[in-house]
């Protein structure tokens, strides 16, 4: 589908939440589904795409995506080259979201 051109989006179906059928940990489960993307054949920049800028784009989220002025500043920073080795991004060092680092990660 990728070569063909189809947008490939990455998403998880993680829910912890009380009585759901499996607990499924928010995070650990998008790095992995990464990891999965790239075996498949995509690139680590298609991967990364298919979590950033990809679907804020198909779900019209145009304050969020790319690194730019003006846009909401969430942000990962991870140990390690994601581009050239996927699994970095399970390296997480630091997380702001709206701008605000999170301690509490």
């Amino acid at each position: 589908m990728h070569r063909a051109g189809v947008p490939i989006l990455a998403g998880t179906d993680a829910n912890n939440a009380p009585g759901a059928p499996a607990s499924v940990p928010h995070g650990p489960s998008l790095h992995h589904e990464l990891a999965l993307l790239v075996a498949a054949g995509l690139t680590p920049l298609d991967a990364l795409r298919a979590a950033t800028v990809l679907p804020a784009r198909h779900f019209g989220l145009t304050d969020r995506g790319a690194v730019a002025p003006g846009l909401r500043a969430d942000l990962v920073l991870v140990d390690g080259d994601p581009l050239a080795d996927i699994t970095a991004t399970a390296r997480v060092r630091a997380v702001w979201c709206g701008g605000v680092e999170r301690a509490d990660l």
